[in-house]
């Protein structure tokens, strides 16, 4: 059986050794580059400590104050009164309207004197020249408003004469109807609704109480926004009906990146305590902000 031999070893030539092993985690020696630093990982610990301390005490703060951070992160004025259009003990809006179905426009003239509550509707012709109980005609308003002592009629009319009660129905003067003056509905004067003076629906003041939300669920952020970290406040001018329903909601001062479509799609959900006028519920016109705020 044949032997391997190795071959003699050379007088003068250098035998190679291979290089000591060194395992960096157990060689702590100065000459190791790579040796573990007792500061870094006291750091490193002490790091992970505060953190995980951060993500407990939120998490704690946010149960804790989460009422706070509902109102906080999307505001909502919920309490609209400070944001209604100004209060006004003269002015309070609305208006009205009437006509006995005359075939001739209401001719121009002065409106009878406001009162709270009508009880004789006003006309410029009278059809029953002996009632029987007589009652001073009136217009249903706030009573410091005053008018110019005239003929009976339309103030708003171009229609000099022959005198008329107007085209309307309900009684009153106008092409309107409810027993006011003008081409509105209800007892008041001018165009609107509902009595009172100035155009339109009613405004906070002048006998008018505030409408108060009952229901008012928070606006989604939009993702844009969310996005961006953009944040800001809508105005939202609307109608709270009579019946407590915001209608005609239109943006009084825009935000943009979606937002103001958010605040609006959350308002048609409210729902009000209508305001009142001498105890009956009516249109009211107001603005609310929606404040968008992220943290």
């Amino acid at each position: 059986m044949p032997v391997l031999e190795l071959p003699p070893l050379v007088e003068g030539r250098p035998t190679i050794e291979p290089p000591p092993f060194r395992l960096c985690i157990v060689d702590q020696s100065s000459s190791n580059p790579y040796r573990t630093r007792p500061g870094a990982f006291v750091l490193s610990f002490a790091i992970n400590i505060a953190v995980l301390a951060m993500v407990v005490w939120s998490g704690h703060w946010m149960v804790a104050h989460r009422q706070e951070i509902r109102q906080q992160v999307v505001s909502l004025v919920a309490d609209v009164s400070p944001y209604v259009l100004p209060p006004s003990k003269d002015q309070a809006g609305g208006g009205g309207g009437g006509g006995d179905r005359d075939k001739l426009a209401a001719s121009k003239g002065s409106p009878p004197k406001f009162r709270r509550e009508q009880i004789t509707p006003p006309a410029v012709v009278v059809r029953n020249e002996a009632p029987k109980l007589a009652v001073d005609p009136s217009v249903v308003g706030p009573p410091s408003i005053t008018f110019p002592v005239g003929p009976m009629g339309d103030p708003l009319s171009n229609v000099l004469g022959p005198p008329s009660n107007g085209t309307g129905s309900g009684g009153g003067i106008g092409s309107g109807s409810g027993g006011g003056v003008g081409s509105g509905r209800g007892p008041g004067v001018g165009p609107g609704e509902g009595g009172g003076i100035g155009g339109g629906v009613y405004r906070v003041g002048g006998g008018v109480s505030a409408p108060k939300p009952i229901f008012s669920p928070d606006p989604e952020y939009s993702e844009e926004a969310r996005k961006a970290k953009y944040q800001g406040t809508v105005v939202i001018w609307l109608v709270v009906g009579a019946d407590g329903r915001p209608r005609e909601i239109r943006i009084a001062r825009s935000l943009g990146m979606g937002l103001d479509e958010k605040a609006i799609d959350a308002i048609r959900t409210w729902r009000f305590e209508p305001a009142r006028r001498d105890g009956r519920p009516v249109a009211v016109q107001v603005n609310v902000e929606v404040t968008f705020r992220l943290y």
